[in-house]
């Protein structure tokens, strides 16, 4: 085992400080990562505050991150798809048993035994996982993506999560040229929604509350933007959409989005509202409509994305920040005051002096 700089949470209540943590070292088929820059997902900040202990209680301390880029510094000796100072990514997984159904069918992401890249059952040191908000990290080579190397690396990290979350559903439900898709919220999730649809050639309809996002979406690649409170502007879209990416995580009226679907048409939800949703039952059956989820999406799919990525020249929309500045970034996300993810440059870490 080696000592890496990070930064942790001690408990629900504590801010993110720095700390030392342990590392293993390299087994034959481990990569080790100079970690360059890490996303923010609100999926960090649930975690370390403890508000998804309903179904995954916070092992503290806790290194949150799932957005990771970096540069390969070592690797163990029968790596073979990897080499020192490659530019590459980890995204929500580090492990999976590679043998159930989900693995052979390429959906890491849904095996029973999947290690999660942070506060997850780590068999190599008998306790958590621990993530991105730290200057390195060792993963299985299975678990490692090539960057493009013409991408910004800052605005590549949220890829890795927000990007995969979003690119997957519209793959897999055939987005395309000549659909009509809709994109419901436009914040970290959404705004990767409108350039994927909008780079696969989809016409692109942005549902907002607000009217002074409109600029904003027309400029990542919408066609449209409608006001989703204005009844009269919704009314003309009825029974019109192919698709509906709905990124929003907050409890929202969902039988106003299923009544805009055609005949056969899906929405599917990305977003974790708290409370669940109350779907009317005529809004499915009349058409014949959908209503599905998505969780980020597998290895395959995840390489599948980043090369896209790259042949469309698409990165997320980030502010970046050192990592002294997040537990002000997660206040911030509270609010929704960042357009459109944070993106932490890992260098500030060398100036800490851990605990």
């Amino acid at each position: 085992m080696y000592k890496a700089k990070a930064y942790s949470a001690a408990s629900a209540t504590s801010p993110l400080t720095a700390d030392t943590i342990e590392r293993r070292d390299l087994t034959e088929n481990d990569v080790q990562i100079e970690i360059l820059f890490c996303g923010i997902c609100h999926s960090d900040l649930h975690t370390v505050r403890d508000e998804w202990s309903s179904f995954m209680s916070t092992v503290y301390p806790v290194v949150p991150g799932h957005e990771i880029v970096g540069r390969v510094t070592e690797v163990g000796s029968a790596v073979t798809k990897f080499k020192p100072d490659d530019i590459v990514g980890v995204g929500c997984m580090v492990d999976s048993d590679g043998t159930c159904p989900q693995c052979k069918a390429g959906f890491e992401q849904f095996c029973p035994n999947v290690t999660l890249t942070y506060n997850s059952p780590d068999k190599h040191l008998g306790r958590v996982t621990y993530g991105g908000y730290s200057e390195s990290v060792v993963v299985d080579q299975r678990f490692v993506l090539r960057v493009p190397p013409n991408l910004d690396l800052a605005g590549v990290a949220p890829l890795l999560c927000a990007g995969i979350t979003t690119y997957s559903p519209l793959r897999y439900h055939g987005v395309t040229k000549g659909k009509k898709v809709g994109v419901v919220g436009l914040g970290g999730l959404g705004h990767m929604g409108v350039k994927f649809a909008h780079a696969l050639g989809a016409h692109v309809v942005v549902f907002t509350t607000s009217p002074d996002k409109k600029e904003d979406a027309l400029r990542l690649g919408a066609d449209e933007v409608v006001v989703s409170r204005n009844a009269d502007e919704m009314q003309k879209h009825a029974g019109s959409f192919d698709f509906i990416l709905d990124t929003v995580a907050a409890v929202h009226d969902i039988n106003a989005y299923l009544n805009l679907l055609s005949r056969d048409g899906n929405i599917t939800l990305v977003g974790a509202p708290p409370k669940p949703l109350e779907v009317a039952a005529f809004s499915l059956i009349m058409g014949r409509r959908n209503l599905s989820g998505s969780n980020i999406g597998g290895i395959a799919e995840t390489q599948e994305m980043l090369d896209f990525c790259g042949e469309h020249n698409i990165t997320a929309d980030v502010e970046v920040i050192p990592i002294q500045k997040v537990n002000e970034a997660y206040d911030r996300l509270l609010k929704s005051d960042v357009k459109y993810r944070f993106s932490i440059d890992m260098s500030s870490m060398k100036s800490e002096s851990p605990r």
